[in-house]
């Protein structure tokens, strides 16, 4: 039966519009189902324990559970990478910190635009590394330690995260700004590093004070700095790097959680407001704060606030790293 013209347009139009309808009624009620949070580093790890903590209360705004999926190897590009690829709807978010989302821009070659291929979402927290030993070596603070590397060029050993990580470019700057000459270790993951850290075998590490902070105080590692110009409140008893005569070696392994690129704002906003709710939180609060983690003020929450800061560390960085010669093909 032939429909009349009126009466086919309206049920044209209707039938064009049910996408539209349906991308809706799907933000509406988004989350329907568990949401996964990418971790690019090993179980245990300090990036690791953060999301786990975050992603616990996250569940009490969003109403689902967010699942922790570790996906590690190469310093946090493969977990990065799962991120890049996955659907932008809102149930894959990735967290990550200066490390995958800076430095491994200017040292790896990579298959995605750190800033272009992904939706920031918040900003969680800002972390400076710890500059731990053995309690084998010899010195007792910063200078002690700098004459005894000196003293014994290349036998002295630093682990680090995985080649082109954090640490390893912590490592690689203390060598050009002290001139000591140090073997440099990579682990897959801060765990395995804080085993044979706490057994001898390696020397010296950068740490983030989630991992290696209940070590130093229970007295099974040496602590020399802390890589900010402020001492950490857990910590106060360790000094800055100004104060232990390194001036100016600032480094900070902030995290944030980022989305897939296409991620609709409505979505984002919902994840970003499940990430504040939390960092509210007083007992997240403590938490993070135990681990050594400083908590961005309110308005450095929002997903614009973590874009702009990553941004403006990718141009302080990368000329830095740049400059060194540091690369990773």
């Amino acid at each position: 039966m032939k429909l009349p013209r009126r009466q086919f347009l309206h049920l044209a139009a209707g039938t064009a519009a049910l996408p539209i309808v349906s991308r809706i009624a799907g933000a509406q009620t988004y989350p329907s189902r568990p949401i996964t949070m990418v971790v690019p580093y090993p179980a245990g790890g300090p990036t690791d324990t953060i999301a786990r903590i975050l992603g616990e209360r996250m569940r009490v705004s969003l109403g689902q559970p967010v699942v922790i999926e570790n996906v590690t190897g190469a310093a946090g590009n493969i977990g990065v990478g799962r991120v890049a690829r996955a659907a932008g709807d809102g149930y894959t978010l990735g967290i990550g910190h200066w490390g995958s989302h800076v430095v491994n821009g200017a040292i790896y070659t990579l298959p995605y635009d750190l800033v272009t291929d992904f939706e920031p979402v918040a900003l969680i927290s800002d972390g400076p590394q710890l500059i731990v030993a053995a309690k084998a070596v010899p010195a007792k603070d910063i200078k002690e330690l700098i004459a005894w590397l000196k003293a014994n060029p290349g036998k002295a050993m630093v682990g680090t995260t995985g080649v082109g990580g954090a640490s390893h470019l912590a490592g690689i700057l203390f060598q050009k700004t002290t001139g000591t000459d140090i073997q440099i270790v990579p682990y897959r993951g801060a765990a395995p590093r804080m085993q044979d850290m706490l057994s001898g075998q390696i020397h010296l590490a950068f740490d983030q004070a989630a991992s290696s902070l209940a070590q130093v105080q229970g007295g099974n590692l040496q602590a020399y700095a802390v890589t900010s110009k402020s001492r950490l409140a857990i910590a106060p008893d360790i000094p800055t790097v100004d104060e232990a005569g390194l001036p100016g070696f600032y480094i900070s392994v902030w995290h944030g959680l980022w989305s897939p690129k296409g991620t609709p704002k409505d979505i984002v906003r919902k994840l970003n407001a499940a990430a504040v709710d939390a960092l509210a939180d007083p007992t997240v609060r403590q938490r993070l704060t135990t681990l050594g983690q400083e908590l961005p003020a309110r308005e450095q929450q929002t997903p614009e606030a973590l874009g702009a800061h990553q941004k403006a560390e990718i141009d302080k960085w990368w000329p830095i790293i740049k400059a060194a010669g540091i690369k990773v093909e």
